[in-house]
């Protein structure tokens, strides 16, 4: 176990792509032996320390490099359930240490051309541009904020190389009118509902257009979930396509788990081309809850957040990452998923914070089953003054029988369902009223959450039981359609 980071587990260190010279490989050596007992230095060659509190984030055991995914929880990682959750580490160490403005700065993916390299040549070698006297005078001058500003001058190009340039500002898009429909409701003040539709298992597309019809009439948009729990189904982009065609509104869903940085941007433009212009950024159940044989659990190209930093750019500024100019830049309206009972609510704020400032323009929540605990989370986002800046739509799961409200609670990660629900649950399957009483309990919720500030639509996940979804949208008075609409639901 290492020195300054918790919970490691001996991992072989990168090795390089191509052969290096004699002094690179001797440095690199040195790097290892120094860094490996004190960190458990994988030599990845992109190092980020300074900014992780010197916890080195290469241990999450899905390669974020940019924070916490949905399923952080204090205890452990529930990927690995060996290790502590590395990034609620790294969050906790900087938080005590004071530390916590230097998580927000958008930390770029891993160049893999550095992988297995010493990452110490690059400070050297920018700390020569700069000049020894140079810092060493900017190092012992008496001003204020010198020190922390001539290490910044050596360390920040290092991590932050041209093709990258991420920071920790907010970034506002660069266009006036609304790109989609859901964003022009959001913008008028609607109280608005989006529905999750299960994509098919196979080819067969009856029952996904069935519902898709079923649910058009109720809500403003239907999300398209890409593959979760790691288990393959028809892919989001085909289901939004659907989606249009019948005339709906749909959110594309991109997991990082299966996307590389190559494959998300031609994915988006085509996309978009083909008049998506909802996406929402996740980043996926990990391999470790798919069947066997299971793909790499150990590493993601790109996570949520450069995702999110990537496609603004590609919007805004019209520009790949590799810098090129787009003729015709995308147009859509970006979300990304929250999770307010993951861990603790002051880190999981900042890590939204960080997300609304990559581009982050709506939240689709994890499921919620306790709105009043819902209102720490909304004040902690409205402390770092981000409630103005992105529209909420909080995730509920209308549960269908006792076992799915147990299993949620075990098993989900992310997902909190109280001792009370759980008891009306298990009374209610005594009874022979589960789904009445699942309903029920959404239909309570909706009333708490329509009155909170900062709270602007709901998100429906009804797991396969779409059909529930106008009885809900109707019974909370949410939505009336129009007679032919009601018609053709029933």
């Amino acid at each position: 176990m290492s020195v300054f980071t918790p919970g490691r587990r001996w991992q072989p260190p990168f090795m390089p792509f191509k052969r290096t010279t004699f002094k690179k490989r001797a440095l690199a050596k040195i790097e290892l032996a120094i860094k490996g007992p004190l960190f458990g230095c994988r030599m990845c060659g992109n190092c980020l320390l300074q900014e992780t509190a010197f916890i080195c984030p290469m241990e999450c055991p899905k390669g974020l490099r940019n924070g916490p995914c949905g399923g952080s929880t204090p205890e452990k990682c529930y990927v690995d359930e060996s290790r502590p959750c590395i990034w609620y580490k790294i969050y906790e160490r900087s938080f005590k240490l004071g530390r916590e403005a230097l998580l927000l700065e958008v930390l770029p993916p891993m160049d893999w051309e550095k992988a297995g390299t010493d990452s110490w040549g690059d400070v050297f070698s920018q700390a020569k541009k700069i000049g020894a006297k140079q810092i060493v005078t900017n190092l012992t001058a008496r001003e204020s904020g010198s020190v922390s500003k001539t290490l910044d001058s050596i360390f920040r190009p290092v991590r932050q190389p041209d093709w990258w340039q991420g920071d920790s500002l907010y970034h506002a898009p660069k266009y006036s009118e609304p790109a989609s429909e859901l964003e022009r409701r959001l913008k008028a003040g609607e109280f608005v509902v989006a529905a999750e539709v299960t994509p098919p298992l196979s080819i067969n597309t009856e029952k996904l257009k069935q519902n898709i019809e079923l649910l058009k009439p109720y809500v403003a948009a239907l999300n398209f979930t890409d593959s979760p729990s790691a288990i393959p189904r028809m892919s989001s982009w085909a289901c939004s396509k659907f989606a249009l065609e019948q005339g709906a509104e749909p959110v594309m869903q991109i997991a990082a788990r299966d996307r590389t940085r190559v494959g998300l941007q031609s994915e988006v433009v085509g996309a978009a081309a083909l008049g998506v212009r909802n996406i929402l950024c996740i980043t996926g159940d990990s391999m470790a809850l798919s069947p066997s044989p299971r793909g790499r659990m150990d590493i993601v190209d790109i996570d949520s957040v450069q995702m999110l930093w990537i496609m603004r750019r590609m919007r805004d500024e019209g520009k790949y990452l590799d810098g090129r100019e787009m003729k015709s830049p995308p147009r859509y309206f970006l979300g990304a998923a929250a999770s307010p009972f993951a861990s603790n609510m002051k880190f999981q704020a900042l890590r939204e914070q960080k997300k609304v400032n990559a581009g982050a323009q709506f939240f689709q929540t994890n499921v919620v089953f306790d709105a009043d605990a819902l209102d720490e989370w909304l004040n902690e986002i409205a402390r770092r003054g981000i409630l103005d800046k992105v529209y909420i739509m909080v995730g509920l799961t209308p549960l269908k029988n006792y076992k799915t409200a147990a299993y949620m609670n075990s098993k989900i990660p992310g997902v909190f369902v109280p001792e009370k629900v759980l008891k009306r649950m298990e009374d209610a399957k005594e009874k022979g009223n589960e789904q009445e009483e699942g309903a029920q309990i959404t239909l309570e919720l909706i009333e708490k959450i329509k009155t909170k500030q900062g709270v602007h639509g709901i998100h429906i996940m009804a797991v396969g039981w779409e059909e529930i979804v106008p009885r809900i949208v109707q019974d909370a008075g949410l939505y009336a359609p129009a007679p032919a609409a009601k018609a053709q639901a029933g």
